[in-house]
């Protein structure tokens, strides 16, 4: 049980910095942030993958399926807006 408490508060105290730093970015800068963003996601993709590969118990196992579902649709999504922002820059013919 010290293992998810201790993940919990990892994920808690992650939560309000990064809150607190994209507080203070312009936005001008958050095109370039979203990029950034899609690829924390990939990562977090990619945990919560390893958390099914290990031996891990029911709420381990829902915590990860709830981390792949939340990081692959803000994936997705950050590609979408990404793709539609730099469309704006293309020149048209």
């Amino acid at each position: 049980m010290l293992d998810v408490t201790l993940l919990l508060a990892v994920f808690a105290f992650s939560f309000l910095v990064g809150y607190f730093l994209i507080l203070r970015v312009p936005p001008r800068l958050h095109t370039p942030l979203m990029s950034m963003t899609n690829a924390v996601s990939g990562v977090t993709i990619l945990g919560a993958l390893l958390i099914f590969a290990a031996d891990a118990g029911g709420v381990e196992k829902l915590l990860g399926g709830a981390a792949i579902a939340l990081a692959a649709f803000n994936l997705v999504g950050g590609f979408a807006i990404t793709d539609r922002m730099l469309r704006l820059f293309k020149r048209k013919e």
